[in-house]
């Protein structure tokens, strides 16, 4: 039988020789005992794992978490794992940091002085490398969802909508099909504006010959999409579409050659290099992908910088773009799972360039 999330997370523990880890971000929270609240601290040591949260969440965590002894304490969480010796008799305790600031690290130290505080960073992203079924069709039903309000959102886009229409358009739409929420603040980025990887929807009016990117996901039980096409308004000139065709080609051959096993900086290199020997590498600015589940960002990461390999069940974005300053930008992104033979599109919206 396979060993559950805590289970694998405590022999993480007995192999990286740490007597105990506070986990304190909320999806891995959320990904190890069930709950989804957004107050929570995890104590996990070799044999045993506490659950802490407050008063607002004795009868939500009741019914969610499972596979942990639960404690609701009256007052700060780090006080209550002081009082109740949660610690005790450990000297190298990990900690979650990346996701803990400065101030409670000094609390730490302050509060636990014979403890050699430990960075684990990852430690519970690395056992959620590999996605299982049931988190396989969240992700799923999640990409379902954009890709219909991708269908839906061609018809809203024309000249004279300002991008923020779009966005909130967007997100009314992920709402009424079922969503949680947006994974992320959508982004809708036209004309000029394209050229920045990460704008923020704004009030610019959208033009004939404008180039719209769209990147947009939602969230379904806790699980992420995340979708990005660009798109053309009216009318296209020669040198967006050439632009647009290298960008499509180079996503093409890196999910062609995406398959477990690979170091995903290799695959990162294939869409850049089908990029830069067009002419345009020094345009593509930032990582190929990056890995998603409970976090819209999350392990593997597809970068040029990366030491992940690509395992069975890994879900990745691919998402090659190139962005010329003042002028247009473009981006085209599929969610994709790792399969024993190579790898499996979740997205299904089109991608061959469409003018509306």
């Amino acid at each position: 039988m396979a060993l559950s999330r805590l289970a694998r997370l405590r022999e993480r523990l007995r192999t990286t020789k740490l007597d105990a880890i506070l986990v304190s971000s909320l999806p891995n929270i959320r990904y190890l005992t069930g709950f989804t609240g957004s107050h929570a601290l995890l104590v996990v040591r070799p044999r045993s794992a506490v659950f802490l949260t407050d008063g607002r969440y004795a009868g939500q965590s009741r019914e969610e978490v499972r596979g942990c002894r639960r404690l609701v304490a009256p007052y700060s969480l780090l006080e209550a794992v002081t009082e109740n010796g949660l610690l005790a008799g450990c000297r190298r305790v990990g900690f979650e940091s990346q996701h803990v600031t400065y101030a409670v690290y000094r609390e730490l130290r302050r509060r636990f002085p014979g403890v050699r505080l430990w960075p684990a960073s990852d430690i519970v992203e690395q056992i959620a490398l590999a996605k299982d079924a049931r988190e396989l069709a969240l992700i799923n039903r999640a990409v379902g969802l954009t890709d219909s309000v991708f269908q839906e959102i061609l018809e809203v886009i024309r000249p004279g909508v300002r991008e923020l229409e779009i966005a909130a358009e967007i997100s009314y739409l992920h709402r009424t099909k079922g969503a949680e929420k947006d994974a992320f603040e959508p982004i809708v980025a036209s004309g000029e504006r394209g050229a920045l990887p990460h704008a923020r929807a704004s009030g610019r009016r959208i033009k004939r010959g404008d180039f719209v990117t769209l990147d947009f996901g939602c969230t379904v039980d806790g699980y992420s999409s995340d979708l990005t096409r660009t798109v053309a308004v009216g009318s296209v000139s020669r040198r967006k579409r050439e632009a647009y065709e290298l960008v499509l080609a180079a996503q093409r051959e890196a999910i062609q050659a995406a398959r477990p096993g690979m170091w995903a900086s290799e695959l990162d290199r294939i869409a850049r290099e089908r990029i830069r020997k067009a002419g345009y590498g020094k345009f593509f600015t930032h990582s190929l992908g990056h890995g998603l589940g409970l976090h819209v960002h999350e392990r593997p990461r597809v970068s040029s910088l990366s030491r992940d390999r690509l395992v069975i069940g890994s879900v990745i974005t691919i998402e090659p773009g190139v962005y010329l300053p003042g002028e247009f930008g473009l981006r085209i992104e599929d969610d994709v799972a790792i399969t024993p033979d190579g790898c499996r599109v979740l997205t299904s919206a089109p991608k061959e360039l469409l003018v509306v």
